[in-house]
């Protein structure tokens, strides 16, 4: 499991589709739903650790991209 596609197919097995329509909160969700399957024992736990260091990696790299594009516009970025 190398991309948040492989994510999303895992997920799909489960009958699990996540679009919320933006891309962070989708990867926020599907973290979410692969907490929920972890702790009902639907997935192993080196499975739940690759999909979870997927997300971790695309949820940092969604971050800075955002944060990027606000820097472009100008915007003054407020972290939290």
């Amino acid at each position: 499991m190398k991309t948040l596609y492989d994510v999303q197919q895992l997920l799909k097995k489960f009958g699990i589709f996540v679009y919320v329509g933006k891309r962070l909160w989708d990867i926020e969700l599907m973290s979410l739903e692969l907490d929920h399957l972890h702790r009902a024992q639907a997935i192993d736990d080196q499975i739940f650790l690759k999909a979870r260091m997927v997300l971790t990696r695309e949820h940092h790299l969604e971050e800075k991209r955002a944060t990027r594009e606000e820097q472009s516009r100008g915007k003054k970025v407020d972290r939290y």
